[in-house]
């Protein structure tokens, strides 16, 4: 996937957006960036993208529960 393509997708799905704000935020915890992750040997810098990964999996279906939860509320509270 080039660049080009992998912004169109960004700018038309907000779930991809926030997984790459949620990535960016781990990297930054842990003391590093994306642009940082170039200079780390490979090997590191592909754990630390897993670890980031499973880290924007998770609270994605975090989010989704509570939505789902909040929806739930909704509906069953006539208004």
């Amino acid at each position: 996937m080039n660049v080009q393509q992998s912004d169109g997708n960004l700018a038309s799905d907000p779930n991809i957006q926030l997984q790459k704000a949620l990535i960016e935020e781990y990297l930054r915890e842990q003391g590093y960036s994306i642009e940082k992750l170039k200079d780390l040997p490979a090997e590191i810098a592909k754990q630390l993208m897993v670890e980031a990964s499973k880290h924007a999996s998770l609270k994605l279906e975090e989010i989704e529960a509570r939505a789902h939860f909040v929806k739930t509320l909704h509906d069953s509270n006539p208004t």
